[in-house]
């Protein structure tokens, strides 16, 4: 089976034009899209709208009020119109599993199944809305340059938005070969792995290939999403995974190590050793957006200390028997994690001052709880467990 060659998508159109037909009750293991993640859950929610002769299919690209999906017959380009709402967290995005008309000119988006998960970011800081990045996704990519210095509070960052999207986080410190000294690698590993507590920390290198066995064994079989800063080493990463030149890349500037932002649209890609990939644009900013569970899960060691202050609604300033002071006082607890997570938490408190937090609330409860039954099926087929 041929998979898109990104990004000159009008070609990658045609080399998928060959793909098999099959019935809407084949099993999901034979259908054509299992490669992209379909599966027998998938198939049950599509059932009524198969019932009404619409095809499903998943969104590899969406650009301009079009994208494109792959369908069980190939690629098809249709138009966006019927699923572009007025919330922004509810637009038609990469990796939703949509429904499109069978045939006609144009073909239109009809409707998206249910996301399990959801990466979303605050637009802006002075602003209330979210935008969503990426659909059904298993694991959540951070990547991180050693060619620069670690930003351990951009991490956080990343993380907590990773683990509120219901998605497995996985940082991949990227350009290892550049930290030649194992000792001093070993170092960097640990000071991340400090800021991500539950999260597994994976040097690798581009270059000459060290970490991306594990890696390409841990994101097989799921969707992966793929983020990081411009210049962290995403599309050179997406392209030694796919095992072909498919991303452009562009080197990163040697002043500051910044990218330039090779990648402009968010692309799925098939890995050949199973699984597919979201790659994204670098984002420059990754504000949070109702990320309160996400924030308490990267801090957990934080609200671990705080279930034993004295006074339930602790702030952890002043008040007398704060078992988080008193860990920052004795050093179990670094003063720059806490500032971290007092930084996070007011953040987040703004945004959701400006939303509907219950309403936002709901959604993210629903994206888990499908996330975690999306997993488990996958887990259960394939007779293992990625992560302990």
């Amino acid at each position: 089976m041929s998979f898109p060659s990104f990004p000159s998508f009008p070609s990658s159109l045609s080399s998928l034009s060959s793909f098999p037909s099959a019935s809407p009750g084949a099993a999901s293991e034979d259908h054509p899209l299992a490669p992209y993640g379909w599966d027998d859950a998938w198939a049950a929610e599509a059932a009524p709208h198969l019932a009404r002769g619409l095809v499903p299919g998943r969104v590899l690209r969406v650009d301009r009020g079009q994208c494109d999906v792959l369908t069980a017959g190939g690629p098809v380009r249709v138009d966006t119109e019927f699923v572009t709402p007025n919330d922004p967290l509810r637009v038609i995005c990469t990796g939703d599993w949509a429904v499109v008309d069978a045939g006609g000119d144009p073909r239109y988006v009809r409707a998206y199944l249910p996301r399990r998960t959801a990466f979303v970011r605050s637009t802006s800081s002075k602003r209330s809305e979210g935008q969503i990045l990426a659909a059904n996704v298993d694991f959540a990519i951070v990547a991180v340059s050693l060619a620069v210095e670690l930003d351990l509070a951009r991490i956080e960052r990343f993380l907590a938005l990773a683990w509120e999207s219901g998605a497995q986080p996985l940082v991949v410190l990227t350009k290892a070969d550049l930290v030649p000294d194992p000792v001093g690698l070993a170092y960097l590993v640990q000071d991340v792995e400090t800021a991500a507590p539950g999260v597994q920390v994976l040097p690798v290198s581009s270059t000459d290939g060290a970490g991306l066995d594990v890696l390409g064994a841990v994101v097989s079989g799921g969707t992966s999403v793929l983020l990081g800063q411009s210049g962290a080493g995403k599309s050179t990463l997406a392209n030694a995974l796919l095992g072909q030149d498919v991303m452009a890349v562009n080197a990163a500037r040697d002043v500051d190590g910044k990218g330039r932002h090779t990648t402009t649209t968010r692309n799925l890609l098939v890995l050949p050793g199973g699984g597919v990939l979201i790659d994204t644009p670098g984002l420059r900013g990754v504000g949070l957006f109702d990320a309160g569970s996400g924030v308490g899960q990267v801090f957990a060691e934080i609200e671990e200390f705080a279930r034993s202050c004295r006074f339930q609604d602790c702030a952890h300033g002043a008040e007398p028997g704060c078992a988080v002071l008193a860990a920052l006082d004795s050093g179990e607890l670094p003063e720059r994690r806490l500032e971290s997570y007092r930084k996070l938490l007011r953040e987040n408190q703004r945004i959701v001052a400006k939303t509907d937090a219950r309403v936002r609330s709901e959604l993210r409860r629903e994206w888990k709880r499908r996330g975690a039954e999306g997993r488990a099926a996958m887990e259960a087929k394939r007779g293992t467990r990625t992560w302990r």
